[in-house]
C-alpha cells in the first residue's frame, strides 16, 4: 500500500548538491593542489553515463508504478554530496603522483551513507554517482537504517606495489577527511579493494582523533580482518547472497540445483563464493570469463581446482586445463541453465541480451544489465533476480559488523549465517510477492518496495525547513 501523500510535502524543496572540487576546498590545511604535476586522467569510459541513465530510468519506472509524490522524485534524482580530491603520494622510487578520488553521497534519509569503495580505471564521478544511487535502493530494500554511497579512485592497482597502495589508501582517507565518518558515511570494500584497504582506512581514519575517541570509531568502515574489529563470514556474504537468492527462486519453482548448470562472469570474491556454494548443492560450473579470457567445460569445471589455479597463475584463467578456449563475445551464449554477471556493469546489452540461453540471471555485480538489454531478456521470458536483491549479502552483513562495532560485541560464523538466512529471505519474499501481485518483473518490484520506505520517512518527517 502506498504511503498517503500530505500537503506538507507541496512545499518542500530540493536538497542542496555540494560539489567539493578537492580537498584543498573541504580542508583548508591541506595543499595538495599546490602541487603542478599534471593529473592524468584515462578517458572516459563509454558506459559510465549509461549507467546513470540505467539507474534513473529504473528509478523512473518504479516511481510511475507507484505513483511517487513529485517531489520526492526531485530529491531521490540527484545526489545530496559529491567529493572530488587530488592528493599526491611518494611512490617507492621517491617520485610523487597525483590521485583523484571520489565519495558520492546519494541519499540519507534512512541512515548514514553506506557503500564501497573501488580501486579501477574507469571510477568516475557519473560512475560513482550510479552506483551510490543503486546503495540507496539496496539498503532501503533490504530495511536497513542506511542511505547510499559510493566512490573509489582512478587507478589500475595492479601497476603498483602493496607499500604504494598502502600510502595511497591512506593518503585518500586523510583526504577524505570528516566527509566519511560512522555515524555518516561509511565505506567498505569493493572492486579490487579488500579487508585490508579497509584497515589502513580505519587506523588512518581512527589516528586523526582524539586517543580517547579513537576506539568509538572503528566502526567509520566495514569489511575489516577479522583481527581488527572485522566480522566473521564477511568475506563470503556478497557470494553467499547471490546463491541464496537462486536457491530461492529454484524452490519457489519447486526444481532443485543439483544438476542445474552455471556460468559466472568475474571469478573474484563474489563469483568465487556465490559458484562454491552452488556446486556444494550439486549445481555445475559449465564456464568463467574474466579479464584475462574465456572458457567453458560442458562436463564442468570444479570451483576448487579452477580457484586454486587462477591464485598460481596471478589471478588469471588463461591455459587452465580440460577447458576450452571461448572467444569473449560469445561467453553469454554458452549453454547454462543459470547466468552469474559477476564482474562491472553494462556487460549485457541490447548487443549480446539476445545470446543469453539460461533461464535465471542472477545479478552478482551492480547494474551488470543495461535498459535496453533487460527489455529483451524479459521478452524471452528470462527471470533476472535484480542486483539491490541478489548482491545485498554484503551491505547487510557491513550493517552487523557496524553493530558489532559499536556495541562491542563479537557474533560467531553460525550467528552471522543465520541472521543472514532470515533477513535475505525476508526481502527475497517481498520482492517475489509484489511482484507477482502487481504482475512485473523483480527489478520493478524490488525497487518500488525502496522506494516506498524512503517515501514513507519524508512524508511523516516532512521537508526541512
Amino acid at each position: 500500500m502506498q504511503p498517503q501523500k500530505t500537503d506538507l510535502l507541496n512545499y518542500g524543496r530540493m536538497y542542496n548538491t555540494k560539489s567539493e572540487i578537492s580537498d584543498k576546498e573541504s580542508n583548508s590545511n591541506t595543499k595538495e593542489m599546490t602541487l603542478t604535476k599534471e593529473l592524468k586522467v584515462p578517458a572516459k569510459p563509454k558506459n559510465a553515463r549509461g549507467m546513470v541513465d540505467n539507474v534513473l530510468e529504473q528509478f523512473n519506472s518504479a516511481s510511475d508504478q507507484i505513483g511517487l509524490h513529485p517531489n520526492i522524485r526531485k530529491i531521490l534524482s540527484i545526489t545530496n554530496n559529491e567529493v572530488i580530491v587530488n592528493f599526491p603520494v611518494k611512490m617507492d622510487n621517491g617520485d610523487v603522483e597525483i590521485f583523484q578520488g571520489y565519495r558520492v553521497q546519494h541519499n540519507n534519509a534512512l541512515g548514514p551513507y553506506k557503500g564501497g569503495l573501488r580501486y579501477h580505471p574507469t571510477v568516475d564521478i557519473d560512475a560513482a554517482r550510479a552506483l551510490a544511487m543503486w546503495m540507496t535502493w539496496k539498503t532501503s530494500l533490504a530495511g536497513l537504517p542506511y542511505g547510499g554511497g559510493k566512490g573509489g579512485i582512478q587507478l589500475d592497482p595492479s601497476k603498483y606495489s602493496k607499500d604504494e597502495l598502502e600510502r595511497i589508501t591512506r593518503r585518500f582517507t586523510f583526504a577524505l577527511g570528516d566527509n566519511i565518518g560512522p555515524e555518516h558515511d561509511i565505506p567498505a570494500p569493493d572492486v579490487n579493494t579488500n579487508a585490508q584497504t579497509m584497515a589502513w582506512m580505519a587506523d588512518t581514519y581512527m589516528s586523526t582523533k582524539a586517543p580517547a575517541a579513537r576506539s568509538m570509531n572503528q566502526h567509520v568502515v566495514t569489511g575489516k580482518p577479522i583481527g581488527s574489529g572485522g566480522l566473521e563470514g564477511r568475506d563470503r556474504a556478497t557470494g553467499y547472497g547471490v546463491f541464496l537468492t537462486i536457491k530461492f527462486w529454484i524452490e519457489e519453482n519447486n526444481e532443485t540445483l543439483e544438476g542445474k548448470t552455471f556460468i559466472v562472469q568475474g571469478f573474484g570474491n563474489v563469483g568465487y563464493w556465490a559458484a562454491y556454494f552452488l556446486e556444494q548443492e550439486g549445481a555445475k560450473m559449465v564456464g568463467v570469463q574474466d579479464a584475462y579470457g574465456s572458457i567453458k567445460n560442458a562436463n564442468g569445471i570444479k570451483v576448487e581446482d579452477f580457484f586454486n589455479y587462477t591464485k598460481a597463475n596471478n589471478g588469471s584463467l588463461v591455459g587452465y586445463p580440460e577447458s576450452e578456449a571461448v572467444e569473449k563475445e560469445d561467453f553469454f551464449a554458452l549453454d547454462s541453465d543459470i547466468c552469474i554477471p559477476a564482474a562491472l556493469g553494462n556487460q549485457i546489452t541490447e548487443d549480446n541480451a539476445h545470446l543469453i540461453k539460461a533461464k535465471l540471471i542472477a545479478e552478482g555485480a551492480n547494474g551488470p544489465i543495461n535498459v535496453e538489454g533487460e527489455k529483451i531478456l524479459l521478452e524471452k521470458g528470462v527471470t533476472i533476480i535484480p542486483d539491490i536483491l541478489c548482491n545485498s549479502g554484503g551491505v547487510i552483513t557491513s550493517y552487523f559488523e557496524w553493530l558489532q562495532n559499536r556495541n562491542g560485541e563479537l557474533w560467531n560464523m553460525e550467528e552471522v549465517i543465520e541472521r543472514l538466512d532470515k533477513k535475505l529471505k525476508e526481502s527475497y519474499t517481498k520482492v517475489s510477492d509484489y511482484a507477482k501481485l502487481e504482475g512485473i518483473d523483480m527489478r520493478k518490484a524490488a525497487y518500488c518496495i525502496a522506494i516506498q520506505r524512503i517515501e514513507k520517512a519524508y512524508v511523516q518527517r516532512g521537508i526541512f525547513p
